[in-house]
């Protein structure tokens, strides 16, 4: 299921900027009963992202094609790719630009329950982030780092995948969000430099702020990561994964993860 600019279709045209230089950006966003998940934090991520990439961007119009077609999806995940749209060889804007506005339905991942109940092992990847503060927290079209990370491991030990910059810093999972807790406070890693900030993210921090629980954005190293009593990854999809293991190192499914846990399946439906 697949519609471009409002209407069912194959797919975009041969000459599209997304195509040619990954020119946009995408989300990826949960159907459940025909409704879109944390819409609107999916809209204000893609909101920023064309502003910084200067893409004009009808979002109430946007809005209302992802609401009809969630509807007609019913359940799974959309995926909306939106890009500069076509122009001539060159990088630089056409003009006038009319962006596409691509919709694909697909269905949900069949994530093992166990993942989120007795946690997961990340695999320490070799790949690392570049920084461009222009582009880091957007879910921009430009995804090789992630894709060679993710090809590092073919082993079903391992859930996901463990990603640092060039400097050293703990970043986020391949396809997902990190998060610790040290001294009942909850951390989670600056993404000022690079990284994607994920709509998840944010709702969790604002839940565990509304529940009362500090919660800090600071650089981390993996001797923090080490030191940390919880460890957890988390994304639009799946909801909370626990973190119990990375190379030698074991942590516990602790109490503050299974709280969130809890506070984010009766504010969202996602465990």
């Amino acid at each position: 299921m697949a519609w471009l600019d409002g209407r069912p279709a194959a797919g975009l045209a041969v000459d599209d900027r997304g195509l040619a230089y990954g020119d946009g950006l995408f989300e990826t966003i949960k159907i459940s009963q025909g409704q879109p998940h944390l819409l609107s934090r999916h809209m204000a991520r893609l909101g920023e992202g064309c502003r910084r990439l200067a893409i004009p961007c009808d979002e109430a119009l946007l809005t209302t094609e992802i609401r009809a077609f969630a509807k007609a999806l019913g359940a799974g995940v959309c995926k909306l790719i939106l890009t500069r749209g076509s122009g001539l060889r060159g990088y630089r804007f056409p003009e006038p630009c009319r962006p596409s506005r691509l919709l694909i339905g697909a269905a949900l991942p069949q994530y093992p329950e166990a993942h989120a109940a007795q946690g997961v092992a990340l695999f320490p990847c070799v790949t690392r982030l570049a920084e461009q503060p222009l582009l880091a927290g957007l879910k921009h079209l430009n995804r090789l780092e992630q894709v060679l990370a993710r090809a590092e491991w073919d082993d079903s030990r391992f859930a996901e995948g463990l990603m640092r910059d060039y400097s050293g810093r703990v970043i986020e999972g391949v396809f997902s969000n990190l998060l610790l807790v040290r001294k009942q406070r909850l951390v989670t890693p600056d993404l000022s430099r690079c990284g994607v900030a994920g709509v998840m993210r944010a709702e969790i921090l604002f839940l565990a702020e509304r529940a009362g629980l500090a919660c800090v954005v600071t650089d981390v190293d993996l001797d923090d990561l080490y030191q940390a009593e919880e460890v957890f990854l988390c994304n639009s999809l799946y909801g909370i994964w626990p973190v119990v293991a990375l190379e030698a190192h074991r942590w516990s499914v602790g109490p503050l993860t299974r709280k969130l846990q809890g506070l984010l399946a009766n504010q969202t439906g996602i465990p």
